[in-house]
């Protein structure tokens, strides 16, 4: 089986640690724990209809140059943050290489059309019935 961690290929990412806001005391002002992945698409080993769809996917976290980028500040530790941002990435690259089921168009039946029809009227007649109500009715 494999790994979540063997979807990414290494040559294509860089890691830049920042300091981060949130947890973690007077320690988040010391050290740099926020992680700040960049995946390079287009140097990644993937398939030119995977990248395609991995870019669709990442949306605004890509750039116009084709680069994933992934921010994990949600840890104390600067490991943790890591393990979540490739975490998050090869999540990213698993739901990307699985292709969109194609949809076949389908047709309402001419039975069902009937029904439908029939459950207009019969919801017209229901309103019709409400108006206003006139002395002498």
């Amino acid at each position: 089986m494999m790994q979540k961690s063997d979807l990414i290929d290494e040559r294509a990412v860089e890691e830049r640690f920042v300091r981060s806001s949130g947890p973690g005391g007077q320690n988040v002002n010391k050290v740099a724990t926020a992680v700040q992945l960049r995946f390079d698409v287009s140097a990644a080993n993937l398939t030119e209809a995977v990248k395609r769809r991995l870019l669709v996917r990442a949306g605004a976290r890509a750039t116009k140059e084709g680069v994933i980028i992934i921010e994990a500040s949600s840890h104390r530790t600067q490991e943790r943050n890591r393990v979540d941002a490739r975490d998050r990435l090869a999540r990213l690259i698993e739901a990307a290489q699985r292709a969109p089921k194609h949809r076949v168009k389908t047709r309402p039946t001419l039975a069902s059309k009937r029904r439908r029809i029939e459950a207009k009227k019969q919801r017209s007649a229901v309103k019709k019935g409400r108006g206003r109500v006139t002395p002498g009715d």
